[in-house]
């Protein structure tokens, strides 16, 4: 057989093992074999027969003895539906890849309630097994476990997982506290144009980390003698660049103030996960966060993210779109006050339900009631700001909703590079966007939207956009290579179908 060939087996057999929330191990057990070779095989490092493909399909229940490569998944798409009924919030995606990142920091168990089965996760789980961690899919499938080794296995590391996801950045902050040289590929994820990672060297550097990037890989060592004297400021007030300095610092014996910090809802939720680990933060919800860490953590942890306000902010622009009545359950409403006050300026009528708490104790959720509304355009631009503002991934939901009001909107999207011209995609569909530069578009509404065929765009939130708008547009629309939905959205298909969507998900035969 050829490498290529063996690879793309080994790619449909570790996505039939995901699918049916098994280890390795699991699956090694299963054919009586080793976890080491069921690696190998999902890597396309070994040859293997016919008798062993049938073997593994029998394990799995499932199809792969199929010689044919399956290929990308697309989606089918009956727009012109109405939705209703009510639909719950998952877990959040960015949450979820932090706390993973962060269990390397605990030398103990760790179990993650909820976990979102999403590609971004299955590609951090790869890595994380790769060098040592095992994790198993535990009470149905529904929580997640993880168990250290004494020693992590850095030479194993998966890179071809590692380099699907930007997430891997935040291996930095864990990892200096456990070894004193290490490499890891680059980080990758959507195609958002350039985004420099030195905003975490410059916080990092505080903890003796130095980084030297050379031929696909960041090469690190950490200097044990270098300790944060004074506050850290971080010159960006960018998420992941707050979570690795919070990582960094749980572990650093000692105090560490850390000044321009994200409070958006994943930092928080990595908060309130340090300090079910013995690490207590001070200052959550603000931009000023101190640190009092903790040389040696070895615990046993249960927590249970919170809710996902991109996931929400999703669900109410899919109600809007299709101008459809829908109860969105469980919504982290402190983290979509501003999103549902620019849409309240717009005409958006809504109920919401009194507050309750997330499983975590700390988050606060509302059920929220979307009924068909005549919209206008805002009379000020959609822009992002960190939070409190509006999130930087809910503006991308807004040119879907700006598309079926009246007037003109115009959004700037000055974070990312691209993002604002995938948004140009539902020109396709019917909208009539017009980009200014890469940064601003301005949108026509209202938009009588109609059917078509095309590839989904490499950027998660514009992809989801696109698909929205196919469920407003009457007839039917193909949505090719889904990939990048999948990575932050878990059965998103299925779950719009239980509240009257018609979309079908296939592949090339």
């Amino acid at each position: 057989m050829a490498d290529d060939y063996l690879v793309r087996i080994g790619r449909l057999i570790r996505d039939a093992r995901q699918h049916r929330g098994w280890t390795q191990a699991q699956l090694a057990e299963a054919l009586g074999t080793s976890q080491s070779a069921v690696n190998r095989i999902e890597r396309g490092n070994q040859n293997i027969s016919l008798e062993m493909i049938a073997r593994i399909g029998e394990a799995l229940d499932s199809e792969i003895v199929s010689l044919g490569y399956a290929g990308p998944m697309h989606l089918r798409v009956v727009g012109g539906r109405r939705l209703s009924g009510a639909i719950d919030v998952k877990t959040s995606k960015n949450a979820c890849v932090a706390l993973l990142c962060a269990s390397l920091l605990n030398k103990g168990r760790t179990v993650l309630r909820r976990v979102a089965r999403i590609e971004e996760v299955y590609r951090l789980l790869e890595v994380l097994n790769s060098i040592g961690v095992r994790s198993r899919w535990i009470n149905d499938g529904v929580d997640l476990e993880l168990v250290p080794p004494a020693e992590l296995e850095m030479a194993a590391i998966d890179a071809e997982a590692a380099v699907r996801t930007r997430s891997i950045i935040m291996f930095l902050g864990p990892l200096l506290h456990r070894m004193d040289r290490f490499k890891l590929p680059y980080a990758g994820g959507c195609d958002l144009g350039t985004r420099t990672i030195e905003p975490h060297m410059i916080a990092l550097r505080r903890f003796g980390l130095d980084v030297a990037a050379t031929e696909g890989q960041y090469h690190a060592q950490v200097d044990r003698t270098v300790r944060p004297d004074r506050p850290i400021v971080l010159t960006e007030r960018g998420d992941t660049v707050t979570e690795n300095a919070l990582l960094a610092a749980a572990r650093h014996d000692g105090v560490t103030v850390i000044r321009n910090a994200s409070s958006n809802y994943m930092v928080q939720d990595l908060c309130f996960f340090l300090e079910a680990l013995g690490v207590r933060v001070d200052g959550i919800g603000t931009t000023t966060l101190t640190v009092h860490g903790v040389p040696t953590i070895d615990v046993d942890v249960d927590y249970s993210p919170s809710e996902d306000p991109v996931e929400a902010m999703s669900l109410l622009a899919a109600a809007v779109v299709t101008e459809s009545e829908l109860t969105v359950r469980r919504v982290p409403i402190e983290f979509l006050e501003i999103e549902l006050a620019v849409l309240e300026e717009m005409g958006l009528d809504h109920d919401r339900s009194p507050e309750y708490f997330a499983d975590n104790g700390r988050t606060r959720l509302v059920d929220l009631t979307v009924r068909p509304s005549k919209l206008e355009a805002p009379i000020d631009k959609i822009h992002p700001m960190p939070f409190p503002g509006l999130n930087i991934d809910n503006v991308p939901f807004f040119a879907a909703i700006a598309a079926v009001a009246q007037g003109q909107t115009l959004i700037h999207d000055w974070v990312y590079d691209n993002r604002a011209i995938y948004l140009t995609d539902l020109n396709r569909l019917g909208g009539r966007l017009q980009l200014l530069d890469p940064h601003r578009v301005l949108v026509e509404g209202p938009t009588r939207w109609r059917a078509a065929e095309m590839m989904c765009p490499p950027a998660l939130r514009p992809a989801v956009v696109v698909l929205l708008a196919m469920m407003a547009a009457e007839g039917t629309s193909v949505l090719r290579n889904v990939y990048v939905i999948n990575r932050g959205y878990e059965d998103l298909a299925e779950r719009l179908n239980s509240i009257g969507a018609q979309i079908e998900i296939f592949r090339d035969i």
